[in-house]
């Protein structure tokens, strides 16, 4: 069995299985590089090599969860999470019970689809609003892999479709960057248009959640989300006026020197000159932020450590080619080969972002020799890397809902965010990847 499917499949099964998913990244990068012939002391070599291609995003998110936790002080989210519970009190059951549980839906999409642009913070908005409307969510009997289904969208078909942000690093300085330098003149492309269909398939899936899969309701121990988060916090106009003046700072300086980590910590100093937070309690508050995604830290890194393995096994090359061997002309079988590969290199890496340097370039002089345009070739190198974000067991954009939605214990990553999420959209995403790389 090839080196790479074999690591991505024992990782997958472990983590299916309840291991801790830092756990199985270390196991299936062990094994992988075994199965391909390397030592392992060669094998963890890549390993611990890998591991500090991660360091800079987790040092990103600690001071992130930072940010969070000092705009949490403010109120910001606790007063948000009042006035959506005074409403539900205020209403009866069916139809206007239902008109907030679509607020919330639509309030969280929104959030979740700016952090990708407007306050390109990803995932760090979600420990911070979240769990202050878990209260109000269980009220309502609605099912937290639902959010994490709406959460998990907004993520990723931003990035993946409007060249904005995050977008604008994935579709300009990425995707059409690799793909230009591997034989393709990628400089008259409209890449919106290659990646209109793939976002459509996301869109569907969307739609699919939130009308068909999960429209019912589902209890939640209300004592358990009691002890976790309903902690008074107390909040003024003054309070509130400060987390929106830090959220803008750190807007702005993160735009200005391209650093996620200096804006959040802008963000953050503010919030103690400011006396939000108070001087004495700075140091407490920043550890304690830290500590909430420290997990998506250590995740990353590790999945760095994964993601080095697959590279120095030399097999990545070898799947590929094997798939082209099965081609031939198929120009149909070619395209879903290459979605399919696409899917499981991302799953095991966890990142859209690292997976389209290795693919572009075995992929586009194949797709150009097959005859495919060259939108098509932008839109299947895309979906390709896309595919697996979601459904991921190492994907922040998993990682992130999990983070909101489980801090009382009552929600599992992978049977409650993983699972729904690659069901509702890595398979829409094949169909409709497919479906463009045919038709561009």
């Amino acid at each position: 069995m090839n080196a790479v499917v074999a690591a991505v499949l024992i990782m997958l099964v472990l983590s299916l299985c309840r291991i801790h998913v830092v756990v199985a990244l270390i196991i299936g990068a062990i094994s992988g590089g075994l199965v391909a012939g390397m030592s392992l002391e060669t094998t963890i070599n890549a390993f611990n090599t890998g591991l500090g291609g991660g360091a800079t995003v987790a040092l990103s998110y600690a001071t992130l969860g930072a940010f969070a936790v000092a705009i949490g002080k403010s109120g910001l989210a606790h007063a948000l999470a009042d006035k959506a519970l005074a409403i539900v009190g205020r209403q009866e059951e069916g139809g206007a019970a239902t008109g907030i549980r679509f607020m919330i839906i639509g309030l969280l999409l929104a959030i979740a689809i700016s952090s990708q642009n407007i306050l390109p913070i990803h995932i760090a908005f979600i420990p911070l609003v979240v769990p202050p409307l878990l209260y109000v969510m269980a009220k309502l009997n609605m099912d937290r892999r639902l959010v994490a289904c709406v959460l998990t969208f907004g993520l990723i078909t931003p990035y993946m479709f409007l060249p904005v942000g995050f977008g604008g690093i994935y579709l300009n300085e990425i995707l059409l960057a690799n793909v230009g330098d591997n034989g393709v003149d990628a400089s008259e492309l409209n890449v919106m248009s290659a990646m209109a269909l793939p976002a459509l398939g996301m869109f569907i899936g969307l739609l699919i959640a939130v009308f068909f899969s999960y429209r019912g309701g589902r209890g939640y121990d209300m004592k358990l989300i009691e002890r976790t988060e309903r902690v008074d916090v107390k909040y003024s106009p003054k309070t509130l006026v400060m987390a929106l003046v830090a959220i803008a700072v750190a807007f702005v300086v993160q735009l200005w020197l391209g650093s996620m980590i200096l804006g959040a910590l802008a963000g953050f100093v503010l919030f103690n000159i400011s006396g939000v937070v108070k001087w004495k309690e700075a140091d407490d508050l920043f550890t304690e932020g830290m500590k909430m995604l420290a997990m998506i830290g250590f995740i990353m890194i590790a999945a760095n450590g994964f993601a080095e393995v697959m590279r120095e096994t030399g097999e990545i090359a070898s799947l590929v080619e094997g798939s082209v061997a099965a081609i031939g002309d198929n120009k149909a079988l070619a395209a879903l080969l290459m979605l399919v590969v696409g899917l499981l290199i991302t799953m095991g890496i966890g990142s859209s972002f690292s997976t389209i340097p290795i693919i572009a370039a075995l992929y586009v002089p194949l797709a150009l020799q097959l005859g495919f345009s060259p939108l098509a070739i932008v839109a299947l190198v895309g979906t390709a890397g896309a595919l697996g974000d979601a459904g991921s067991p190492a994907s922040d954009s998993t990682l992130g809902p999990t983070a909101g939605l489980n801090v009382d214990g009552q929600h599992n990553h992978i049977w409650d965010t993983v699972v729904p999420t690659f069901l509702h959209y890595n398979l829409p995403l094949l169909a409709f990847g497919w479906l463009a790389a045919m038709v561009l």
